[in-house]
């Protein structure tokens, strides 16, 4: 599986934003994921679609204001982020697994295919 991540640049505080990530191989079947990783600390979860759920999962930093989608046909997941903080400035990763369980999906660890990430900046 090879991702690439795209969508990212600098917006207000308050504004809004559309990251986007196009996959190849195997993508209906896989758990997707965003993360992220601001200056100086390290990457945490944002929001995930198991393959096996209906239902996607978000942070508690994120959860109102981020919305994870995905569309199998085009082997495509977006993450529109909405009100934005200059504490959401980060590399935004996507990341995928074939494997992961629904009680893992938040762990770095669950993914072994990773995109090259995306840069969001938010001015205050």
């Amino acid at each position: 599986v090879q991702l690439q991540a795209s969508g990212g640049g600098l917006v207000q505080t308050g504004g809004s934003l559309r990251v986007s990530c196009a996959a190849s191989g195997t993508f209906s079947t896989d758990t997707m994921a965003w993360f992220r990783q601001a200056p100086g600390k390290e990457r945490e979860f944002v929001a995930a679609f198991h393959r096996n759920s209906g239902r996607p999962s978000y942070s508690d930093s994120v959860k109102g204001r981020f919305t994870i989608s995905r569309d199998n046909a085009r082997k495509m997941m977006s993450l529109q982020v909405n009100n934005l903080k200059p504490e959401d400035t980060a590399v935004y990763y996507c990341a995928a697994s074939c494997t992961a369980i629904l009680s893992a999906v938040r762990f770095i660890n669950s993914y072994p295919y990773w995109g090259q990430g995306t840069l969001v900046t938010v001015s205050s």
